[in-house]
């Protein structure tokens, strides 16, 4: 509200009442435009063909019986480990004979190995909403 200044030898002083407009500011919410997010998970089958690698060991038997003067050490021939076993015998003297070797082979093997496996990935879908309804449209 105002009021008018009196000045003297006026007259009595009158006060006036003066309109003031204030603005309201009011905010609502209104859907224009909106999105769907979501993901969806594909299932791919692939055939993974990799090679592998075996190793086996074959275990051959040899009879020796014959006399050696010391132990035979462990020796390798090629791909093949060589042990040979003592036995002590008594006799007037005692000697050493050997009387088996175990003969160790390593042999390697390459193979194919198809395998089936199931792979997953994930895909992003972006839908437009409908700004009347909020809904995605069909």
């Amino acid at each position: 509200m105002a009021q008018v200044a009196h000045q003297p030898g006026d007259g009595p002083a009158e006060t006036l009442q003066v309109v003031e407009e204030r603005a309201v500011i009011r905010k609502r919410k209104n859907l224009t435009s909106g999105v769907r997010v979501r993901t969806l998970v594909r299932e791919d089958e692939e055939l993974i063909d990799a090679l592998l690698h075996s190793e086996q060991a074959e275990v051959e038997r040899v009879a020796l019986d014959r006399w050696v003067e010391e132990p035979v050490p462990v020796r390798q021939e090629g791909a093949t480990t060589v042990i040979t076993l003592h036995e002590e015998v008594v006799v007037v003297e005692k000697r050493l004979r050997a009387i088996e070797e175990v003969r160790l082979t390593k042999r390697q093997t390459t193979q194919r190995v198809p395998q089936h496996v199931t792979l997953r990935r994930e895909e992003l879908v972006v839908e437009d909403l409908d700004p009347a309804t909020g809904k995605a449209p069909d």
